[in-house]
């Protein structure tokens, strides 16, 4: 029986998946793909998990890419497929109706960037670093460019794809790329503390207020906010918009029903 390449874990309200494949930089293989996809699914269904935890084994890689050992695939138009769930991958971390963080314990590189950029937030070891080393492989990152568009200015985002160079925890930051970085042995306490603000608030609204993000980011400002309108009409309509605004109003924590 093959050895499962992710690890799932449920714990303070949070599902954590952890890529298990430390003695391969924590690569993403076809198999480890396809099993971060099942558990995604796994932990939206979860009642016990309010928010999602992607990081890595060990303490020095997050995730080092794609695993190049496997690309060959079974001819062509077999590999092409392949390598279509890695895209699928990218697509769900933003459609699961849960918070996304990314946990990065270490270097984020290629594939690996890409993951971290598809989470909703990231919080990054101080000594972490982050590239697209794959054009020094002949392979231009084609699928993470979607997101750096998405994340970065033209000139930045270029850098890193035409160079292949490294960018520090610190740099990332600064660039918008990342949302916090803490001390390496902080680093658990620091995410904790994060998916406990996250899964203190109204399961329902996240959902509908995530799914309005992605969906009004790449539409022009017009169609955005008169789909944005309507979606707060929608929101006004949830039991927990009118517990959060009594509570509000009565001085008291808000008691979520998550509908």
């Amino acid at each position: 029986m093959a050895r499962s390449e992710i690890s799932i874990t449920t714990e303070a309200g949070s599902a954590w998946l952890t890529i298990d494949r430390e003695a391969a930089k924590n690569t993403l293989s076809a198999a480890a793909i396809a099993e971060l996809l099942k558990a995604l699914d796994a932990a939206e269904a979860d009642s016990a998990a309010r928010s999602i935890i992607v990081t890595g084994a060990g303490s020095k890689i997050f995730s080092a890419g794609g695993d190049l050992s496997g690309m060959s695939g079974d001819g062509f138009l077999a590999g092409h497929e392949g390598r279509r769930l890695y895209a699928t991958l990218l697509e769900r971390l933003q459609s699961v109706r849960k918070p996304t963080i990314a946990r990065v314990n270490g270097h984020a590189l290629a594939g690996g960037l890409g993951l971290v950029l598809a989470c909703d937030l990231a919080i990054v070891s101080a000594d972490a670093s982050f590239g697209t080393p794959e054009i020094s492989r002949g392979l231009f990152p084609m699928m993470v460019t979607a997101l750096l568009q998405r994340h970065l200015g033209r000139k930045r985002a270029l850098e890193l794809l035409l160079t292949g160079e490294r960018i520090s925890a610190e740099t990332a930051l600064a660039w918008g790329l990342v949302n916090r970085v803490v001390a390496p042995e902080l680093l658990d306490a620091e995410t904790k503390k994060l998916a406990e603000l996250v899964n203190s608030k109204s399961q329902a609204i996240l959902a509908l207020g995530r799914r309005a993000f992605f969906t009004a980011e790449d539409q022009p400002l017009g169609p955005a906010l008169e789909f944005m309108h309507s979606q707060l009409s929608l929101n006004l309509l949830t039991e927990d918009a009118a517990e959060g605004v009594t509570a509000f109003l009565e001085k008291r924590p808000p008691r979520w029903n998550d509908k």
